[in-house]
Parts: C-alpha cells; sequence; structure tokens
C-alpha cells in the first residue's frame, strides 16, 4: 500500500479520522463535551447513544439518508453530525432533507392517539469550507425557526449549528473559552506536533491519546490512510477540474473578443497578435 506522510495527530476532517474521536461508544464523553460546549447552557446533553447511520426512505423508491453520525440523547433529542470537507453547493438543502426524514420517522404508525408531539432534533454541520453567502467574519452560525418580525423563536425543537472552519483564525493568545479550545483543536489538530500546554485538561488529554497516529494499530493505520488517499484523490480531482474550467473560461473569452473584433473589419494579423489565438483560429471564426 501507498506509504503517507501524516503529522503526529490524525486529521478530524477525514471520514475515517472524525468516526475514531467522536464515533464510538468508549470516546463518546468527547462529543459530549462538544456538543455541550456548542450549546451554550441552551440544552445539557448527560449521556448519548449512538444509532445506526442509515435510515431508509418511507417507500422503496425514496432515497435514503446517510448520516455521518446520528446519537440520541437521554431525553429523546437526535444529534446528527455531519462533517463537509469540500464545498456541496445544496449542503443546506441535503441538511434540511436529513432532519425532515428524523422528524418524519417520529410518527407514531397505525396509531390513533398520537397528539403529533415531536422530540428536538439538531443538526450541527461541521464544514471544511464556507458559505457563499454568509457574512464573512461570522463562522458559526446558529439557526431557528423564528417570527420573521419580532425575530423571537416560533418553534425551539428543530436547529442547526453551522461552522465554518476556514473563518475560524484565533490565536492561542485569543482563545478565550472551551468552545474556543475545540475550534481551534479541530482546525489544527494534524498540524501539531506537540500538545499545547492550554489544552492539558482531561478532555482533551484523552483526545489526543486518540489521535495519535503512533497509537494506531496497523489495521487502523492502513484504515486511516486509506481515508487521507480518497480525500486526497477527490480534492485532486477538484482542483483539475476548477483548472480546465478556467482553461475553457479564458479559451472561450479569447474567441469572443476575436469575433468582436472581426465584425469591426480588424485585421486578422492584429486579431491574433491581441488575443494570442492562433492565424488558424482566427481564420475559422
Amino acid at each position: 500500500m501507498e506509504k503517507f506522510t501524516t503529522g503526529r495527530f490524525i486529521d478530524p476532517f477525514t471520514d475515517w479520522g472524525f468516526k475514531r474521536l467522536f464515533g464510538s461508544e468508549p470516546h463518546k464523553e468527547l462529543l459530549i463535551d462538544f456538543l455541550n460546549q456548542l450549546f451554550l447552557g441552551e440544552r445539557e446533553i448527560i449521556d448519548l447513544v449512538y444509532n445506526k447511520n442509515e435510515h431508509p426512505g418511507e417507500l422503496a423508491e425514496h432515497r435514503k439518508a446517510v448520516f455521518d453520525l446520528l446519537c440520541t440523547g437521554s431525553n429523546g433529542e437526535q444529534f446528527i453530525i455531519e462533517v463537509q470537507r469540500v464545498y456541496q453547493e445544496y449542503f443546506k438543502d441535503r441538511c434540511l432533507y436529513y432532519t425532515s426524514s428524523l422528524i418524519r420517522e417520529q410518527a407514531l404508525v397505525g396509531s390513533t392517539k398520537w397528539t403529533y408531539q415531536l422530540k428536538p432534533v439538531y443538526l450541527i454541520g461541521l464544514m471544511d469550507f464556507c458559505f457563499d453567502d454568509s457574512h464573512r467574519d461570522k463562522f458559526l452560525h446558529r439557526i431557528q425557526l423564528t417570527t420573521r418580525d419580532s425575530g423571537e423563536v416560533f418553534y425551539d425543537k428543530l436547529g442547526f449549528i453551522f461552522i465554518e472552519m476556514p473563518k475560524f483564525s484565533k490565536t492561542e493568545s485569543e482563545l478565550t473559552s472551551e468552545l474556543d479550545y475545540w475550534f481551534y483543536l479541530l482546525k489544527n489538530l494534524s498540524k501539531l506536533n506537540k500538545i499545547p500546554l492550554f489544552l492539558r485538561k482531561p478532555v482533551f488529554s484523552k483526545l489526543f491519546n486518540i489521535a495519535e497516529v503512533s497509537n494506531l494499530t496497523k489495521d487502523e493505520k492502513m484504515a486511516y490512510d486509506q481515508s487521507l488517499k480518497a480525500q486526497w484523490d477527490y480534492l485532486n480531482s477538484m482542483d483539475y477540474v476548477e483548472k480546465k474550467g478556467f482553461e475553457r473560461g479564458v479559451e472561450k473569452e479569447k474567441l469572443n473578443n476575436a469575433r468582436a473584433m472581426k465584425i469591426k473589419g480588424i485585421d486578422n494579423r492584429i486579431i491574433s497578435e491581441v488575443t494570442g489565438l492562433s492565424a488558424e483560429q482566427v481564420e475559422a471564426l
């Protein structure tokens, strides 16, 4: 298998890396602490149960929902945690679809006494990209159904928290809260060569121990390398597509400019010199 040069700690934005840190019963205290910091006292998570991450549609022809992580709190509230490494045009739509699928599943099929009372559903989107339409200085977005005129919360049992990690730029000296520590850790974990003093707390010590690449078994290291390779291959493919798209755009603009110049009666030789097109390309227009 291909050899990889990795840092001391795993990358939490790989599929395998995130699930290694947060996706199993022995490590759930990490996820509980992170969620409690995110909800800032609005909701206190005492315990979590991990659920299956694949949910079929209501009918056979319906598309199934596949979550990165799905957990249920001790009061029945459900948390979807999605990690999105690269830009996705309809990421908001996908998140709404995911939460809607969990809401729909709460219906008591065949019951004549169901009152439509629902358990809360929350989605946390941990993103390594930024929305096109968000404020450039705001990276943490808390979304609820609110009354448009007053801004008061209309319904508090459906919520979204989106975190645009590229916008989090605080240095160590600027961190002021436990949530800041979490964001700093998630963004920089794979780049750290030593454990910062301010992160030497029990919950973070456990995370560093789990994330240490040298602590992985041979099979775990192979799985992590495979996850890294898949990520790198995808990013390289996207870079290539973007580059080719740019090149095609430049070529199209040159051709359009050349056509406009020909209409104005400009000599083909001058058009070729100005646009960089070959004489044959100009002649063929």
